[in-house]
C-alpha cells in the first residue's frame, strides 16, 4: 500500500452460526495487521458470553478484538452508541497502519459504519404518544399523518409497517426535520471503504448448526450464566432480556417453560432470525458470497491485493 492511499477494510457477514468467527480468526492469524471488530448487538454486554458465542478469553488474548463487553447487561445500548464506538475503533486501527475486519450479523450496526449512516436520535416521550395513537387508530392513520409531513419517507414504507412508521414520525417530530432528510438510508448502496464478504451456507446445514450450538452452549453452562444474570440486583435491560436464548431460558427459570420447551423455542426463533439475516444481507449487491471453506482465502486475497 502506497503512502497516503486510503485503507480498504474488510467485513465478513452472514447469518448466526454460519462460522464467521472461525473464519475471521483464521485470517487474523495469518496477517498480523488484521484486527477484529465485532458487529453484534448482544456481545456488547458484559457477562453475556456463552449464549452470544462470544470469543473466548484465549482468542481475545491472541488476536485483538474490539467492541466486546462495552456495557453492563442492565443498560440499554442503541445503534448510534455502537456506531460511535466503532468509528473510534476503526480510526485507531487505521492509525496503527492496520486493517479492520468487521465480523458479525447485526445488519444495521454494520451498515451504520460501512455506509457512514446519519443515525437520528431518540425521543421516548414522542414515541410513547405515537404508540398510544397507533393502538387507538391503527398504522394506516399514522402513515397518512407521515405522508402529510414527509411524503418521501411515507413512500418508502408500507402503510401497515407500524415499527417504521412510528420511528419516522418520532424522528420528524422530535428532531424538527423530515425523517427522509437523514439520507437515503438502507435503500441505497453507496461506495464504501470496506470489502464485503458473506458466508454462503445452505439453510438445512445452518439449521443443524443452530441446534448443535444450543446443545453445546447448554453443556458449557449457558443456563447457569442466565441464572446469574437474572439474579443481578439491576437485572437485565429490555434489550438484553430479549436476546435469543436468554429470553427463553429466563422464561424457563421463571417457571413458564420446561428446559426442553425453552430450547426448542429458542432454536426455532434463531432459525427464523437467521432467515431474516440472510434476506437482509442478500439485498446488498456489494457483498461477495463464498462458501465457508473458501472465505478465509478470499479475504486474504482481498487483503493482499491492497498490500501489494
Amino acid at each position: 500500500m502506497t503512502s497516503g492511499e486510503t485503507i480498504r477494510h474488510l467485513a465478513l457477514v452472514g447469518p448466526t452460526a454460519s462460522g464467521k468467527s472461525a473464519v475471521a480468526l483464521a485470517v487474523a492469524r495469518q496477517r498480523a495487521d488484521v484486527e477484529l471488530v465485532t458487529v453484534d448487538s448482544m456481545q456488547v454486554y458484559r457477562g453475556m458470553d456463552i449464549g452470544t458465542a462470544k470469543p473466548s478469553l484465549a482468542e481475545r488474548a491472541e488476536i485483538p478484538h474490539h467492541l466486546l463487553d462495552l456495557v453492563d447487561p442492565d443498560e440499554e445500548f442503541a445503534v448510534a452508541q455502537w456506531q460511535s464506538a466503532a468509528r473510534v475503533a476503526v480510526a485507531a486501527i487505521e492509525g496503527r497502519g492496520h486493517r479492520a475486519l468487521l465480523v458479525g450479523g447485526t445488519g444495521l450496526y454494520l451498515r451504520s459504519v460501512t455506509d457512514d449512516l446519519e443515525i437520528p436520535g431518540r425521543w421516548p416521550a414522542v414515541r410513547a404518544e405515537l404508540e398510544a395513537e397507533l393502538a387507538a387508530r391503527g398504522p394506516e392513520a399514522l402513515h397518512a399523518r407521515l405522508a402529510a409531513v414527509d411524503p418521501l419517507a411515507a413512500s418508502r414504507m408500507e402503510p401497515t409497517n407500524s415499527r417504521r412508521i412510528v420511528r419516522a414520525l418520532e424522528v420528524t417530530i422530535g428532531a424538527g426535520r423530515r425523517f427522509s432528510s437523514f439520507g437515503p438510508g438502507l435503500d441505497a448502496n453507496p461506495s464504501t471503504p470496506f470489502d464485503l464478504v458473506g458466508l454462503q451456507v445452505e439453510p438445512a446445514t445452518l439449521a443443524g448448526r443452530i441446534s448443535a450450538r444450543y446443545r453445546d452452549q447448554l453443556a458449557a453452562g449457558f443456563l447457569d450464566e442466565v441464572r446469574g444474570l437474572a439474579a443481578r440486583p439491576a437485572g437485565l435491560s429490555r434489550t438484553a432480556a430479549q436476546a435469543l436464548g436468554y429470553r427463553e431460558l429466563l422464561a424457563h427459570l421463571g417457571g413458564a417453560l420446561s428446559l426442553e420447551e425453552a430450547v426448542g423455542i429458542a432454536i426455532g426463533r434463531t432459525r427464523q432470525f437467521a432467515r431474516r439475516q440472510r434476506a437482509w444481507f442478500r439485498r446488498d449487491p456489494r457483498i461477495t458470497w463464498v462458501p465457508p471453506d473458501a472465505a478465509a482465502g478470499h479475504l486474504l486475497h482481498l487483503h493482499d491485493q491492497q498490500a501489494d
